[in-house]
């Protein structure tokens, strides 16, 4: 089992005028072995559900309710969530200067697991892992994102995805700044996990192309912090040709 289920979420933020509500009641469940996408304008709340989900502190939750396979994800620490089965890959990883890739990961996979990796298997998972995502050993030794171009950040994400192996992984904007060939090496990455029995994808993005190579089970539409539509792949291939119009008149 590995269902998110998120019901009438309200997320606010400070601001120099005082609170500012984001979230506007947002309710979605993946269940076990589904892919969510979620697309909409900019400023209309995705990311905000991403780091309000993984218990970003900028992000104040108000009102409803996060639960992963029943377990109140919302009265649990960033750690805790993340050792409950909780993912994120950024949007713009921050870099760790003077941390190598190896140590970064197997600290990690230590947190997680409750013991570290015996290392011998461990290099050979690392290095099958860099390996399969177009990643030299050698990267395994710089310092975690530092001097990193776009694609290898991201696949250095999606590495950290498949040596961690979550419950629910949720994705923001993995796909901003690939070229063509990082994006199918991404997509493929991500679609390895996913092929896996009981896990889960949220997917946030602004574009259809990632969609082509990961087919979503839903797609919802984010306008003003709701959820304004929800369909199948279809309704990904009405906003790439229609936009956001007519949702975001609606919402006004």
């Amino acid at each position: 089992m590995s269902t998110l289920e998120i019901k009438d979420l309200h997320v606010s933020v400070t601001t120099e005028d005082g609170p500012k509500e984001i979230l506007k009641g947002v309710t979605l469940t993946i269940e076990d072995g589904e892919t969510h996408a979620i697309m909409g304008p900019n400023g209309s709340g995705k990311s905000t559900l991403a780091y309000s989900v993984a218990g970003h502190p900028k992000y104040t939750v108000t009102g409803g309710s996060v639960t992963l396979d029943g377990e109140d994800v919302l009265a649990m620490s960033v750690d805790e969530r993340a050792r409950a089965g909780l993912f994120l890959a950024m949007q713009y990883p921050v870099e760790v200067p003077g941390v190598s890739v190896a140590n970064f990961l197997r600290t990690a996979k230590t947190a997680i697991d409750g013991e570290a990796p015996k290392l011998r298997t461990w290099v050979k998972d690392v290095n099958t892992a860099l390996g399969s995502l177009n990643l030299d050993p050698t990267f395994s030794q710089r310092s975690v994102n530092e001097g990193f171009s776009g694609g290898e950040k991201k696949r250095h994400e999606i590495a950290q995805l498949e040596l961690l192996n979550p419950k629910v992984a949720v994705l923001d904007e993995t796909d901003s700044g690939l070229d063509i060939d990082a994006l199918k090496i991404v997509a493929d990455g991500v679609n390895r996990f996913r092929a896996q029995e009981g896990k889960g994808v949220l997917l946030i993005t602004h574009y259809t192309r990632i969609l082509r190579y990961i087919e979503p089970d839903r797609v919802h539409v984010f306008v003003d912090g709701r959820v304004a539509e929800s369909g199948g792949p279809e309704l990904a291939e009405e906003l790439e040709a229609n936009g956001y119009e007519k949702y975001v008149g609606a919402a006004v």
